[in-house]
């Protein structure tokens, strides 16, 4: 690997270089093994053993497809696109799901013709021992790339790792068949191609579904966002956080929205220096362009009613917390923030419970509730 790395002038430390020399590896290995099992399975006229070689030969094209969505995705922002490229990382492993759906297509049905109309096979121990060393290498190689997917943060490289050691799995059924054969002089080869095909259509299920979610918009990064919300806790002058946001443009790249309480005796020009050192740390140590919303609160003077309304979220099994409770006496108002789980449907309700709740202690308080759910 070392010598990919050299060879192309690549930084094995930089993410977009990692996804490079792993791909190009792919490539490499693919096509050779590619090569192998359709001239062993023409030889061999085993349907299972070239149908694995197409395959192989569709890895090293999803290969390709990933070293150049990650060049594209390294491209700098410009006018068209603020954000960046980030997101045709997601868009290469679209491709790459439809690819292997294909495949995974055309492999069954041509499994199927065999069953319906079989020919006679022609097992040798050559053809075995070259499958036995193309799933070891598949094997292997599968479990690096998928490695080296979750150290760069590459879904589409995770991808082409699972869908590599799928083939290792397959792979030791196709030698399970051709045994059959040489032992039992009976033909599996084409049901064995059929369960093949059904791993590779289900790999290319589950990369197209994850992919996909990424596209529609996932709950933002937990480990992340814990991160974040401890370098925000723990700034001066900052009370607590909530409510906050992650817009995923790529694996590395993100801009977001969090809302921090403040003692609402300061003034801005008390805060904002620490806000804006905070705002330039979260930018260059985890790549997020963060906005923050401000919300008032009096800790002191409101602890009577916030135990109050502690007491009611405690005992409502999908009210997971509240904050930004601030109340304005001039205008008797309460303005408060709930978060629940997406299993409440009817909002109104929640508020109308709640109102009839604070009116047994505070009935002449008057409530603007916000009702809200987690994003991350």
């Amino acid at each position: 690997m070392s010598l990919i790395y050299k060879i192309f002038k690549l930084d094995s430390n930089k993410r977009e270089d990692i996804v490079s020399a792993t791909s190009i590896l792919g490539i490499i290995a693919n096509l050779f093994i590619a090569t192998t099992k359709v001239v062993v399975g023409i030889l061999a006229s085993s349907v299972a053993i070239v149908s694995e070689g197409i395959n192989n030969a569709t890895d090293s094209i999803t290969s390709i497809l990933t070293l150049l969505g990650t060049k594209l995705a390294g491209k700098h922002p410009n006018k068209e696109h603020p954000f960046g490229y980030g997101r045709v990382e997601y868009l290469t492993s679209l491709i790459i799901s439809i690819i292997i759906l294909f495949t995974g297509y055309e492999m069954i049905k041509t499994a199927i013709e065999n069953i319906i109309h079989p020919e006679q096979l022609n097992v040798t121990l050559i053809s075995i021992v070259v499958v036995l060393i193309s799933a070891v290498v598949k094997f292997v190689l599968g479990n690096y790339t998928i490695k080296m997917g979750r150290k760069a943060d590459s879904k589409a490289l995770e991808a082409l790792g699972l869908d590599c050691r799928n083939d290792s799995y397959v792979s030791t059924l196709t030698i399970v068949s051709s045994i059959v054969y040489l032992i039992f002089d009976l033909s599996i080869d084409a049901y064995v191609g059929v369960i093949i095909s059904l791993l590779v259509l289900k790999t290319g299920y589950e990369v197209l579904k994850d992919t996909i979610d990424e596209l529609i918009g996932r709950p933002g990064q937990e480990e992340l966002a814990n991160k974040l919300y401890k370098e925000i806790r723990n700034t001066e002058g900052i009370i607590s956080a909530v409510d906050m946001i992650l817009h995923n443009y790529g694996p590395d790249s993100y801009s977001g929205s969090v809302n921090i309480e403040l003692d609402y005796t300061k003034t801005v020009g008390e805060v904002y220096k620490n806000i804006h050192a905070l705002q330039l740390k979260i930018m260059h140590e985890y790549n997020v362009v963060m906005v923050f919303g401000i919300y008032a609160v009096d800790n002191e003077n409101d602890m009577e009613m916030r135990q109050y309304i502690a007491k009611y979220v405690s005992n409502k099994e999908h009210v997971k917390s509240f904050h930004a409770l601030y109340l304005d006496e001039s205008e008797n108002m309460l303005y408060l923030d709930f978060i629940v789980d997406y299993e409440i449907r009817d909002y109104d309700e929640v508020k109308r419970e709640f109102k009839e709740y604070l009116e047994k202690k505070y009935p002449d308080l008057n409530l603007t509730l916000t009702i809200e759910t987690e994003f991350v």
